[in-house]
């Protein structure tokens, strides 16, 4: 059996990749199992009876869960959410704080996408003055981003957002708020509803998983490769020099 030389380089390229691209690879299928929980939860929650406002504060876990709400929209303090495409289209969503008449709370709740297309015209949005009946359910963001939170001294409504933050909503405008978004149901005041339960499914992350894992596969069989190829080579270079000093 040939024996297996595949030189020092190799062999720390290998040990300082191989390790990355496996771990990589795990992450992927963590987040897929991750992703197919939520999307569980998402099901199983949309499924349920819609709770009162005041039942939310007792949930442990809220998201996704259906909500009922009645009472009136803030149209004075509406926040847009930038950066939103749609069939490749520019635009925004809308989201107004709502009082709740039965629990007396605050929810900042999202309308849905309005288009974008001419950033040298304002928005044009109409808010119902009107008591309304809704259903909408707990959108619960997977994580902090960077965010430009509003300024209610500036007196400059509405306010133009790259991310939500709704507990520095209410503590900006002295209020006793939900902390997290309401996304509406079909219904009366709504816009474009058509929001994904989650921005990647659990079929890319297994997609990406077997990438980094064929990666790592690859590179183990070029190491392979690399350290028995060289032997054949340093056999054959010492031949050569044989026959030349024989000569």
């Amino acid at each position: 059996m040939k024996p297996f030389r595949p030189g020092l380089v190799p062999t720390l390229v290998v040990l300082a990749l191989l390790p990355g691209l496996i771990a990589l690879g795990c992450w992927q299928l963590r987040r897929a199992d991750e992703k197919r929980l939520l999307l569980d939860t998402y099901t199983a929650r949309q499924a349920q009876a819609p709770v009162a406002v005041a039942q939310l504060q007792q949930l442990p876990d809220p998201a996704f869960q259906a909500v009922h709400l009645q009472g009136r929209f803030d149209g004075e303090h509406s926040l847009l959410l930038d950066n939103q495409m749609r069939d490749g289209k520019a635009g925004v969503e809308l989201l107004q704080p709502f009082h709740d008449q039965a629990s007396g709370r605050w929810l900042l709740v999202n309308r849905g996408w309005l288009p974008w297309p001419d950033r040298r015209v304002p928005v044009h949005f109409d808010t119902p003055e009107r008591t309304l009946t809704l259903d909408a359910s707990v959108y619960v963001a997977p994580g902090k981003t960077f965010q430009l939170h509003p300024d209610p001294a500036s007196g400059q409504w509405p306010q133009l957002l790259t991310a939500v933050d709704p507990s520095t909503l209410w503590q900006q405008l002295g209020r006793d708020g939900f902390a997290h978004e309401l996304r509406l149901q079909a219904g009366p005041a709504t816009y474009r509803l058509d929001w994904p339960v989650v921005a990647m499914g659990p079929e890319k992350h297994l997609g990406y998983a077997v990438q980094w894992f064929a990666l790592a596969s690859a590179l183990v069989l070029l190491y392979l490769y690399f350290g028995w190829h060289h032997n054949d080579k340093e056999n054959r270079h010492g031949r050569r020099h044989a026959s030349t000093g024989h000569a």
